[in-house]
């Protein structure tokens, strides 16, 4: 087997999934432009904004890739490059592709509001704030352990701080243009899109040094640049979408293309050997067994729970027509997945002695950036300046989860605060959810929370925790979208395998979690493991009497 035949295939089968289940989802949710979305309906220039198709992909697209389908992936060589990309080929046709989808769809059909606010429909009040305080808590985790990622890429890449701010501050203008004088998007990504990559270049030519520029150490240089990141993290969330997070996002989707295109041409030019066996062994140390494991370290390149806060968070406020939905949810996932390929390819090139070697001195990030690198250096390109390149288009995206993630928890603060979702317009004017769920407190609440995560470390402690928590955010959000076809008396089984599939091999992961760290009396992890554990018990219990109620297990 070759790199370019596997990528080739995938791509293949990617495409043909995308007409033939793709199509039968469209059947499914009786997809129609007729239909006026959330973003006509309640324009509110600030989280509500109207948005053609190309800009509001590479929101979305940038959200939800993130460092989740080049981590996951290359971790997953432990047993082998075959399993993965199994997962990721069924993962991303039948389960993730269908819950991004489903998650925005059911949303815009709702005015817009979270999968946790339609939870409420269908298992009450309680269910809702169950289900909201698991993503908030969740959310909190992303916001604390991706600031810490980034600031140490940001300190020992310093060429990733340069472009990275360069980027943060040409957002604004290319959105006051757009969206207040009237600039079309193709006139400003012709001077925009260029400039992106001149910033690149500014970057690599001109790296920013922390420690050398204010003679500090390690420690300190990455303390100062987390608390930056949380105040860029802040900044973005309450300002004006349009303003800040979606330029930028969008912008920054360019990276993506240009590295996923620099990847494919080295792939299909230089067709590397994979190396790496197809199959290692059922049981690795550092991960556990292949079932349940494989299916929590590889998150966002086959299915993410994360994915839906995402559609309904901020993109399902965004979609400017019903058709744009297939597109930007179930095509985002299917490309995320060509992501995760390109990841398992850059790694699998090397033998397995080389593998083990590598992952133990070096992070996944880096792995990603030096074997495309070195893939690309044999078509003439500087590999130094690929893996730059790659390292720098990697943080961000990562960026961009910070930010997504920040304004998420807010919506989820906010949300927690409203008795009842019939009763948001009495809320939001009640002088009591103004103090403490006003945009400025709602936001500062959580960035307060991931920072003390960040500094006191125990957001790195409490990680391996996050993948099952994640892939249970899927299960649950899926068991939603089973609720919502069974009450539009429509094809629910769609929906409940594979919420049947995540729930079994998350909670399967996280009573391996809480019994591997009972052993070694790691209470830490011991807690977030029993505490996610009896939340999904409760929600799973609401879910079945919600499903036998009203399906009666007779099929659609």
């Amino acid at each position: 087997m070759n790199g370019t035949l596997l990528l080739v295939g995938s791509l293949v089968i990617f495409a043909i999934a995308y007409r033939v289940y793709g199509g039968f989802l469209n059947k499914l949710y009786e997809v129609s432009d007729e239909k006026k979305t959330p973003a006509h309906l309640m324009d509110d220039g600030v989280d509500y904004v109207p948005t053609k198709f190309p800009v509001l992909f590479g929101h979305h697209f940038a959200s939800i890739a993130g460092a989740g389908p080049i981590v996951g992936p290359i971790l997953a060589g432990y047993f082998g490059w075959l399993p993965a990309v199994i997962w990721i080929i069924v993962g991303c046709i039948f389960i993730g592709g269908m819950h991004d989808f489903s998650a925005l769809i059911i949303s815009a059909r709702n005015d817009g509001r979270s999968v946790a606010s339609i939870v409420e429909k269908y298992l009450g009040y309680p269910g809702r704030q169950i289900f909201l305080i698991f993503v908030f808590i969740t959310l909190v985790l992303v916001v604390a352990i991706f600031a810490l990622l980034i600031a140490k890429i940001c300190i020992s890449i310093p060429a990733v701080l340069t472009s990275s701010a360069l980027f943060i501050f040409m957002a604004p203008v290319y959105g006051y243009l757009v969206y207040k004088k009237g600039f079309s998007v193709l006139k400003s990504s012709i001077i925009f899109v260029p400039l992106l990559f001149f910033f690149v270049f500014i970057g690599i030519t001109f790296p920013f040094d922390l420690k050398a520029f204010f003679n500090l150490s390690g420690t300190a240089a990455n303390h100062i640049m987390t608390a930056i990141l949380l105040i860029y993290a802040f900044t973005a969330s309450v300002l004006p979408v349009w303003l800040l997070l979606q330029p930028r996002d969008y912008l920054n989707s360019f990276l993506l293309y240009v590295m996923l295109l620099a990847a494919f041409i080295g792939i299909l030019f230089v067709s590397p050997a994979l190396q790496m066996p197809e199959f290692t062994q059922w049981n690795i140390k550092k991960l556990g067994t292949l079932f349940p494991m494989l299916f929590v370290v590889v998150a966002c390149g086959a299915c993410s729970g994360f994915h839906s806060l995402v559609s309904s968070g901020t993109t399902s406020k965004q979609i400017y027509k019903e058709r744009d939905m297939l597109r930007i949810g179930y095509g985002a996932m299917l490309l995320e997945g060509v992501v995760a390929i390109i990841a398992i390819i850059s790694v699998a090139i090397f033998t397995e002695q080389q593998y083990l070697s590598t992952i133990a001195n070096a992070s996944p990030v880096h792995i990603f950036a030096s074997g495309i690198g070195s893939m690309i250096g044999k078509l003439g390109f500087p590999p130094e300046v690929a893996v730059v390149f790659i390292s720098l288009t990697v943080s961000a995206f990562m960026l961009t989860t910070l930010d997504t993630a920040t304004r998420l928890s807010r919506f989820a603060w906010q949300e927690l605060f409203i008795p009842s979702m019939s009763e948001v317009r009495e809320a939001e004017n009640n002088p009591k959810h103004k103090i403490v769920s006003n945009n400025y407190a709602a936001t500062l609440i959580p960035v307060f929370l991931a920072g003390y995560l960040a500094y006191s470390g125990s957001g790195q402690v409490i990680w391996p925790v996050f993948g099952a928590s994640n892939q249970l955010l899927a299960a649950l959000s899926l068991l939603t979208v089973t609720l919502y076809l069974i009450h539009m008396k429509s094809n629910y089984w769609v929906a409940l395998i594979p919420a049947v599939f995540m729930m079994a091999t998350s909670i399967w992961a996280l009573v391996v979690l809480f019994k591997n760290n009972m052993s070694v009396k790691n209470y830490s992890l011991v807690t977030a493991a029993a505490f996610l554990l009896i939340m999904a018990a409760v929600l799973c219990i609401k879910s079945v009497k919600s499903i036998k109620k009203n399906s009666g297990f007779s099929g659609s």
